[in-house]
């Protein structure tokens, strides 16, 4: 999992829809994790109460922001350049850790437990999001329509998945096969309105499964390109015996 593959992810399909905050969390068969967090910075404030200056004239200390996501179980932690968007400063946190389950000891990350395990052939993974840790962004230009996400970028197929359309507003989607988003309002999310996520997946990842059907493949094809040289070969020694 690469920065420019977290990057690329965070900033495709521009006109696409925008959160005021995404968690996505990009998830190994092993349990290797690296979680994207692309939120605007009172939005951080208003749900992990963190000691940052919401006004977009403010300077963003990227030292400073690392800081507080960082612990000696979360030790890779990046923080990129800050950009503005409907008059708010957002930035895009990179996290990566060795086990999924060490998420919660980075700081802000607390507010969701997370479980992986093997179950035959299925690797079974949940995440509860409880509530956040508020506090007062001040006066923020939010119009009551901004969404949070939660999105998991899954290594293997889906065989089952909890992502559906709730009657208080939170919905997702499954898109391009392995990829499912659980979102909720803000306001719901500032509510303390919990996320629970679920999915069921093959143990063995997409890119495993193809590199071994490549494989075959290939083998396949020699195999085939012998047998027509060995035939070529016998026919012209059946030719010169003749």
């Amino acid at each position: 999992m690469t920065l420019s593959l977290v990057l690329a992810a965070a900033c495709s399909n521009p006109l696409g829809k925008q959160y005021e905050y995404e968690e996505q969390l990009y998830l190994a068969v092993n349990g290797a994790a690296t979680m994207a967090i692309d939120t605007s910075v009172p939005a951080l404030v208003a749900l992990h109460n963190l000691p940052l200056d919401p006004s977009p004239r403010a300077r963003l200390d990227r030292d400073e922001v690392r800081k507080l996501f960082a612990s000696d179980r979360c030790q890779d932690v990046r923080v990129g350049q800050p950009w503005i968007r409907g008059g708010r400063r957002f930035v895009q946190i990179r996290i990566s850790v060795a086990d999924v389950r060490q998420l919660p000891s980075c700081g802000p990350l607390a507010w969701s437990t997370y479980a992986l395990g093997r179950e035959g052939t299925q690797l079974h993974f949940d995440q509860t999001v409880g509530p956040p840790h508020p506090g007062d962004p001040g006066k923020v230009n939010w119009t009551g329509t901004e969404l949070v996400a939660f999105k998991l970028h899954l290594p293997s197929r889906i065989l089952f998945h909890n992502v559906k359309r709730l009657e208080d507003g939170s919905n997702g989607q499954a898109e391009r096969g392995n990829i499912l988003t659980w979102e909720q309002r803000l306001a719901d999310r500032r509510a303390g309105q919990p996320v629970q996520m679920e999915v069921r997946m093959d143990s063995e990842s997409i890119l495993y499964r193809t590199l071994w059907l490549f494989g075959g493949a290939f083998l396949a094809a020699v195999a085939v390109l012998l047998g027509l040289i060995w035939l070529t070969v016998r026919r012209a020694r059946q030719r010169q015996l003749g």
